[in-house]
């Protein structure tokens, strides 16, 4: 399985989950397999700070990805990741491996859209 974070720093395992998956600087790919990471690659993402609905799917999709992790996304981006047969998992917030170890355990799924009724982020989502 091929799972990208929408990520704020190039860390890898130890980066911070961006809070919105289409204005974050990088993506994290994680390379799962029977619940271990086996390889890892931090992509900037090319459409940052020029955020046009529908092309980060497409760059998600190109890399092969099975799962994109974020904090929030709009309603609108998760039909585009469902159209590519891609998971869209928001509510994530904090460190990469954390949140990785929750998706793989089951305590993080679904997706809740973002409506981008918010001046500056996703509203929080995720944070208590």
């Amino acid at each position: 399985m091929r799972i990208a974070v929408a990520s704020e720093d190039k860390l890898g395992l130890q980066g911070e989950v961006s809070a919105h998956f289409g204005r974050c600087p990088y993506y994290t790919f994680l390379d799962v397999e029977k619940e271990t990471v086996k390889t890892w690659e931090v992509l900037d993402n090319p459409h940052f700070g020029n955020h046009i609905p529908g092309k980060v799917p497409e760059f998600i999709h190109s890399q092969k990805a099975d799962v994109i992790i974020a904090g929030g996304m709009g309603p609108r981006a998760i039909e585009f990741f469902d159209g590519f047969g891609i998971e869209a998992v928001t509510g994530a917030f904090g460190k990469i491996e954390d949140v990785l170890k929750a998706y793989l355990q089951g305590e993080l799924r679904g997706a809740g859209g973002c409506h981008h009724d918010h001046p500056d982020s996703c509203g929080g989502h995720g944070h208590p």
